[in-house]
């Protein structure tokens, strides 16, 4: 049997013309740039979800779904005057040529750190920043928060003000523990809140310094978590909110013997 032509890219920036055209699809007319924010997250997340099945196929798939929000967005600022795809285009060919000045150009760069380095010290000053508070500001406040403490601590050790050794930012996580144990029973809501904060911050910066993603661990925990928790109810012999504590733990541990908490994510 001949195998079926392949679609390019030409043709799915013509099948989103014709969605958007008159005759088109009432749905995909209807689109902005802020309602399509969702999609362009959720998209993003089945990306990272492929990656962590291992699934080419679905890896393929998924990233032509985040390419035709790309597009997407491209022909709804063509139609308003205000951009086209050449000109998305035209901007990251441009910022991957201008921030490679070691491939590209007469720069030098023999390691990763040296290429993290220049690439912020370029970004800097393109962006015309005076401060590295500025930088840190420029971090996106939509982020995920933890994955956006970790940006900010990246961008702030860039200039030193980091800890010395993992010792360090492994006793400011005990020191952290501590003023939570002071607030929690009698303080004001929001010291409670605010010294939690300050722990999750300090674990954060632990996770940098042992070069773990603090989103993706915690990720791996959670899915960790669950996996335990339906060996529980699987061998439990009867319903988990008739048991006591102690007969939960004896589950728990029964879970973790049994390998429930092998990461696979």
């Amino acid at each position: 049997m001949k195998e079926k032509a392949k679609y390019g890219f030409s043709d799915l920036l013509e099948i989103m013309k014709k969605l958007r055209s008159p005759d088109g699809c009432p749905w995909d007319r209807e689109q902005d740039h802020t309602s399509l924010k969702q999609y362009l997250i959720e998209e993003t997340y089945e990306v990272l979800e492929a990656i962590d099945l291992k699934d080419r196929d679905k890896l393929a798939e998924e990233l032509g779904d985040v390419l035709l929000q790309v597009v997407f967005h491209a022909q709804i600022a063509e139609e308003q005057g205000e951009f086209d795809l050449e000109d998305v285009t035209d901007h990251i060919c441009r910022k991957m040529i201008d921030r490679h000045p070691h491939v590209f150009g007469n720069g030098k760069a023999d390691t990763s750190e040296e290429v993290v380095s220049n690439w912020e010290a370029i970004k800097k000053r393109e962006n015309g920043y005076q401060s590295q508070t500025q930088v840190l500001r420029h971090v996106p406040s939509n982020l995920p928060a933890l994955m956006r403490s970790c940006k900010v601590q990246k961008k702030a050790a860039l200039v030193g003000f980091d800890w010395d050794r993992t010792e360090d930012a492994l006793a400011k996580v005990e020191e952290e523990l501590r003023e939570v144990e002071e607030v929690y029973q009698d303080g004001p809501e929001d010291r409670i809140r605010e010294e939690l904060g300050d722990l999750l911050f300090a674990i954060v910066n632990l996770c940098r310094f042992l070069k773990q993603e603090p989103e993706m661990t915690l990720t791996a925990a959670t899915e960790k978590f669950i996996r335990r928790f339906e060996y529980m109810e699987k061998n439990a012999d009867r319903p988990l909110k008739d048991m006591t504590p102690e007969e939960m733990d004896s589950l728990w541990n029964q879970a973790k013997s049994a390998g429930q908490g092998e990461i696979r994510v």
